[in-house]
């Protein structure tokens, strides 16, 4: 063997190494990116600069809360959008929640908010609905089984009522709501492709045993129970409509189980009928804001977890 065939070897080998090192050297590097940096793992639902837009009802604008920053929409800078904007990185936000909302509200104005779809954009990075409620009723429900106690106050007279058909009429509304969340949140994906959509349930706002405090609320006692598993049953199908419209449900009902509005003032989140805090009746107070902030903030940190987890998988996937 020549000393050119020798050196030759050498050469090819020095290459091979050279291109072998740069190669496990790109990937580690890459590997270490994906698992170290947020941006990386998140991809484009990363938090940095995200450009958040809050819709909903009353649940979410927070009215009467100080301080009330709309007064068409009865909209508090103390809601859970408001919170979680200031905790969460943000670059702008968007609140266009309003007291009265309903899915149609998506489409239309609703006085001086115009329809609340419209604050979307393909930039948009964050969006939370909580929206529903008004659709199956809230509002006429509460002003007729508080009606009806005082006829039974012992038995179940807004139960009878709402099944005088045969049928549940409540369970009818739930059932009838579920295709107008499915149109909003598809709505949604269309005007902000890009985002991550979160659907924000609705809080307890009675006692998760089923026991009732007449008159200070004033429902019939064998109301409370079927009144709180209509509750469950619209944070069910609420649920079940994100999971099919690819969006994230954020539970706000079990984290504030034990503060309803039969709970002593200092303890409850969610105001009575005649409220004692600045609240609406029947509404979170500012205690139940933060709380459903708090829940919303852990269903992101959850989210992103889960994001770079599975990215992290996929680099390391052959």
């Amino acid at each position: 063997m020549n000393h050119h065939m020798v050196r030759s070897g050498r050469t090819r080998r020095r290459r091979r190494a050279t291109t072998l090192g740069a190669t496990l050297g790109c990937g580690v590097l890459f590997l270490g990116a994906a698992a170290a940096s947020p941006a990386a793992a998140s991809g484009p639902h990363s938090p940095r600069g995200a450009k958040y837009v809050a819709l909903g009802d009353s649940y979410t604008s927070g009215p009467l809360i100080p301080r009330q920053v709309d007064a068409n929409c009865a909209r508090s800078d103390q809601n859970y959008p408001s919170l979680v904007a200031a905790k969460w990185p943000t670059s702008t936000f968007t609140d266009v929640s309003c007291s009265g909302a309903t899915t149609e509200e998506m489409w239309k104005p609703q006085g001086t908010n115009g329809p609340q779809l419209d604050a979307l954009g393909h930039s948009t990075d964050l969006v939370t609905v909580q929206i529903g409620g008004n659709d199956v009723g809230f509002g006429s429900i509460i002003g007729t089984c508080a009606a009806l106690s005082s006829k039974d106050p012992s038995g179940d007279p807004c139960r009878q009522y709402y099944n005088a058909s045969g049928v549940d009429r409540l369970t009818v509304n739930i059932l009838e709501t579920a295709p107008k969340l499915a149109r909003v949140l598809r709505a949604v994906h269309d005007r902000a492709p890009h985002a991550r959509v979160l659907v924000v349930g609705y809080p307890d706002l009675l006692p998760d045993d089923g026991s009732g405090c007449y008159p200070s609320v004033p429902f019939a006692a064998g109301d409370f129970a079927y009144l709180r598993d209509v509750g469950k049953r619209l944070n069910l199908m609420m649920r079940t409509v994100a999971w099919f419209n690819r969006a994230e449900y954020v539970d706000t009902y079990k984290p504030t189980i034990g503060h309803d509005m039969c709970k002593a003032p200092a303890d409850r989140w969610i105001e009575p009928l005649q409220p004692a805090s600045p609240a609406a009746p029947a509404h979170p107070n500012a205690k139940g804001e933060a709380a459903m902030a708090q829940a919303v903030l852990k269903g992101l940190s959850r989210g992103d977890a889960r994001q770079a987890k599975e990215k992290t998988t996929d680099v390391l996937r052959p």
